[in-house]
């Protein structure tokens, strides 16, 4: 019975791999991906880090973290500014309701130590949080230089609050200061990080009165004016370093924000919210 079940997608796991070998190499009279794109591909790598080639380099050595931030980091832009629309909307709807009144004014039943898992669950999480912590940032911090980047970290960050929100309770969060209003000023911050950095070379040209690029990381020919790529003989990619930064307190903000908005208790949102009454 177990083998009817692994046969049918071993065989299918070794198709995709036959037609995407074949169509790599070209076996089957077709190149996937087209030349041009695989040229584009080629330029991309062989420019990300070429200290021979400045005007053409976004000096990092992770390719992806290049195109998002540097070749394509208008659109990444849009796309952190529509994230941060969606957050918007969920305050909107969860407006005038603050976790961290009730728990001041005990105006709920909220009984922050006894909620939660077992203690044993609970001892487990204290060493773990600050461990996630510490990966979060080593994958946001380390985004130009290796896989990962602010969205990564920022996303493992989120989990911590989310780990302790379940193991113990959301009042837990509150009363340790993480609550919506200073994670909504940890987004904020983060999303300010983001448009400063962006604006940072157009800045310097207009104080050095020369010509520059919103978003333009290294010098260019005719603006000769960008972010250097080293701080202390070490490789920061320039803008890409705090692009990465920003957008991993952004992100963790956020997520985090969303989380709490999530666990809000119902009884306590009708409250405030009132709406239709249900029969």
């Amino acid at each position: 019975m177990r083998i009817r079940k692994i046969l049918p997608l071993l065989s299918l796991s070794i198709l995709i791999l036959t037609l995407s070998l074949a169509f790599t190499s070209g076996a089957l009279g077709y190149y996937f991906p087209l030349p041009g794109v695989r040229m584009l591909a080629s330029w991309y790598l062989y420019t990300t880090l070429n200290p021979q080639f400045p005007e053409f380099s976004a000096m990092s050595p992770e390719a992806v973290t290049a195109i998002v931030w540097d070749y394509r980091g208008l659109d990444t832009l849009f796309e952190t500014a529509v994230f941060f629309l969606a957050i918007v909307g969920a305050l909107a709807l969860m407006r005038g309701i603050s976790l961290k009144s009730v728990v001041e004014n005990n105006t709920a039943t909220v009984e922050v130590e006894g909620n939660g898992l077992s203690p044993i669950v609970k001892t487990a999480s204290r060493p773990l949080t600050p461990l996630i912590i510490a990966v979060s940032a080593s994958i946001a911090l380390h985004g130009h230089l290796t896989p990962g980047g602010g969205f990564q970290g920022g996303s493992a960050a989120a989990v911590a609050p989310l780990l302790l929100l379940v193991i113990f309770s959301v009042y837990f969060l509150v009363k340790r200061g993480i609550s919506e209003k200073p994670m909504l000023v940890l987004r904020t911050v983060g999303l300010l990080g983001i448009y400063v950095t962006a604006f940072l070379a157009v800045i310097a040209g207009l104080v050095l009165g020369v010509n520059a690029y919103v978003f333009q990381n290294q010098p260019k020919f005719d603006a000769p004016v960008g972010v250097p790529a080293y701080v202390f003989n070490t490789l920061l990619s320039g803008t890409l370093f705090l692009f990465n930064l920003f957008e991993y307190l952004a992100v963790a903000g956020g997520f985090t924000l969303v989380f709490i908005l999530l666990s809000i208790p119902e009884e306590i949102a009708r409250s405030v919210l009132g709406g239709e009454e249900y029969e």
